[in-house]
């Protein structure tokens, strides 16, 4: 059975780092834009800080992003949230109903214990799912609280692809879906037959970063349960005008009066 993260009536989107081609990523304005403009969910990535508070950020160092400079992890939380680098406690408590993809960038037990401990604090164990490259993070993660939804990582996610390939598909894992690029590098990832043997097998299939019509629309019609996006002002109405398509296509049940 599909684990509830991952289960939905009809494709989701979610705003990559709240949208990143929009607004500053990973920050408040970005995450407020990306629900404004209708995103299901939010996808973020975090860190620990100095003083061992998970906050959200994408890279190891800050000088990309903010007007600091240096390591993440040299900073306390309160430096970090004078340069718009928020807290995922932060987040959390602003967007008490979006699904939320966290995807952990450090690959430690101590990040993943950190994580829980803020989505247990915020009530939101139902609506996030953790994600990571590294399979020590996520190892951790499951141990901890096996009740949280996991995307598979990079490993994880290879032996999959191979298993589809070769017609032996995985069938028992420990991870609940895949949030996965369509290609990496010259490898084709999603398609058609990676989504069904992923269906098959009760797993979610959520694809970043898609942003023009184009790839919304081919991923869509194979199927995949979510569209991670930096566009979500180009994504969400292709979402919503096949939400409506579908349902005008569907036959009229309702009783007749006479």
């Amino acid at each position: 059975m599909r684990h509830d993260f991952f289960a939905s009536p009809r494709p989701l989107v979610f705003a990559h780092r709240g949208g990143s081609a929009l607004a500053p990523e990973n920050t408040i304005a970005a995450f407020d834009n990306g629900i404004a403009l209708g995103a299901d969910g939010l996808e973020l990535d975090v860190h620990l800080s100095r003083d061992g508070v998970v906050v959200v950020h994408h890279d190891r160092l800050l000088d990309r992003t903010t007007r600091l400079r240096g390591p993440i992890a040299a900073r306390t939380a309160a430096e970090l949230k004078q340069a718009s680098v928020p807290a995922l406690a932060e987040v959390l408590a602003r967007y008490r109903e979006p699904r939320i993809i966290v995807e952990m960038k450090v690959d430690t037990a101590e990040l993943a214990a950190a994580t829980i401990g803020v989505i247990r604090r915020a009530d939101a164990i139902e609506r996030v799912c953790l994600g990571s490259f590294g399979s020590r993070v996520l190892r951790a993660a499951r141990a901890i609280e096996p009740a949280i939804a996991t995307s598979g990582a990079r490993e994880e996610v290879r032996w999959a692809l191979y298993r589809s390939w070769c017609r032996w598909p995985v069938s028992r894992v420990a991870y609940h879906g895949y949030q996965v690029p369509e290609v990496s590098g010259t490898t084709r990832v999603v398609s058609p037959r990676f989504v069904a043997d992923a269906h098959d097998a009760g797993l979610g299939v959520q694809v970043w970063t898609v942003d023009t019509e184009a790839a919304a629309r081919r991923l869509l019609a194979w199927g995949v349960d979510a569209l991670i996006t930096d566009r979500p002002d180009v994504v969400v109405p292709i979402v919503r005008a096949g939400d409506a398509t579908s349902a005008a296509l569907q036959p009229d049940t309702a009783p007749r009066r006479r």
